[in-house]
């Protein structure tokens, strides 16, 4: 049977993140030319992103010595990379405001951002006086605070349905489903915002740790259970009703996850994404804000804007995050 430990997680993230990226630049950079970047699918990836954590947060509760371990492990995965983007950009993005610095700081809705986005609270204080036209700061941070919210869920889910629990896999379908009520629901009715919160992002979670549970089965029969979560991924965008697509999608992330072994050694050099995915969307901004997209080639900036992302990822590892972990 295969090694759960042997994967391509670190590939599939670093990927998703591009992803997000380009998605973002193409909306972000206001350039007539990088609007065909918004076709990137960046709605799939931030959920594939949910069915990764779906996997490896059920695997790092199951595999630590006690709660407070794994509350430790994860506070310091996620919490100190995430103040540190909040803090930097409050005080940064003075820089590009068009109000003074003494304005700037002296404005209340400064620390009106620094509390909230704090709390991981990012839509009570989402922009930052004279910067970006007062629209918000960064829009990729909306994700953490479901992050957060799964983090707290695992220990409870395992109490209820663990491994050990016969009825595990019943439960956790009967929460899928009924997170895809709420899910749909809401798409219908046009608030396509509030569907992507809790709980309806709870069935891409769920469909990572069913996967987790029933390893040895999935690996056993990975290659007909792709093949049949390609097609019925294209069967619910053709019904436009997400029914099956999220549990199809986890099976494709962990097929991925676990094929092409040439792809196991992709994270030696460190895991960026996580800073690559933080700091992304303001650089973006950043860089539209200075009009280098409108006076400069707009794909030569493009990238020049992914290169520095990528240094500002590298760095945030090296120099800040894996000192907590």
């Amino acid at each position: 049977m295969q090694n759960i430990a042997k994967n391509n997680f670190d590939f599939i993230r670093v990927l998703l993140a591009f992803i997000v990226f380009v998605g973002h630049l193409g909306a972000l950079s206001g350039s007539d030319q990088l609007t065909i970047l918004t076709h990137s699918p960046v709605e799939v990836a931030v959920f594939s992103f949910f069915v990764v954590s779906g996997f490896l947060i059920a695997r790092s509760y199951e595999r630590s010595s006690s709660l407070k371990s794994y509350a430790k492990k994860r506070f310091n995965r996620i919490v100190p990379a995430y103040l540190l983007v909040v803090f930097l950009c409050a005080i940064l993005l003075s820089l590009v405001s068009t109000i003074s610095f003494s304005e700037y700081f002296s404005n209340t809705q400064v620390y009106k951002y620094l509390f909230w986005n704090s709390l991981f609270l990012n839509f009570k204080a989402p922009w930052l006086p004279g910067v970006f036209g007062n629209q918000a700061v960064n829009g990729a941070l909306w994700t953490l605070k479901i992050e957060m919210c799964f983090y707290m869920a695992v220990p409870l889910m395992f109490l209820l349905f663990g491994k050990n629990n016969k009825y595990r896999n019943i439960s956790l379908i009967v929460l899928y489903f009924l997170s895809l009520v709420f899910l749909n629901y809401f798409e219908m009715a046009g608030k396509a915002s509030i569907s992507r919160q809790l709980p309806g992002s709870l069935c891409y979670f769920i469909g990572g740790m069913l996967l987790y549970f029933n390893f040895d089965k999935f690996i056993k029969h990975k290659n007909i259970l792709f093949i049949i979560a390609i097609v019925t991924v294209w069967l619910d965008l053709i019904l436009k009703i997400k029914l099956f697509s999220p549990i199809m999608i986890s099976i494709i992330v962990l097929y991925i996850a676990y094929s092409f072994k040439f792809l196991n050694n992709f994270g030696k050099y460190g895991d960026f994404t996580y800073g690559i995915y933080i700091f992304h969307f303001p650089i973006i901004r950043v860089f539209a804000t200075l009009g280098l997209f409108a006076n400069y080639n707009p794909f030569f900036m493009g990238f020049v804007c992914m290169i520095v992302v990528i240094g500002v990822g590298i760095a945030s590892w090296h120099l800040y995050e894996k000192r907590f972990l």
